[in-house]
């Protein structure tokens, strides 16, 4: 009952079938606080309490690490869409 929960979560969000407006989201939070949330339509993190503006800062200098999180719209995201909406649109 006392004790501290992190966690992630890692949402892909789009409404279009072609998945042209496809949002791929990172959100790290602490203790149901959301600290800091990557967004590939901003293209870097965004720290919502004092220590996730502490990450945030730190993520976004690592430039490889940024590659992999817009990277994960195309890989992650559109990959796995394709994959659940074929096996339930495709079905009457």
């Amino acid at each position: 009952a006392d004790g501290y929960y992190m966690y992630t979560t890692h949402d892909c969000v789009y409404s279009t079938s072609d998945y042209s407006d496809m949002v791929y989201l990172d959100s790290y939070s602490f203790n149901k606080v959301m600290d800091l949330q990557f967004n590939s339509s901003v293209g870097k993190f965004v720290g919502y309490t004092a220590e996730g503006v502490k990450f945030a800062e730190n993520f976004n200098k690592n430039q490889a690490f940024i590659q992999q999180e817009k990277a994960a719209v195309d890989a992650y995201c559109r990959h796995n869409a394709q994959s659940a909406d074929s096996a339930v649109r495709d079905k009457s």
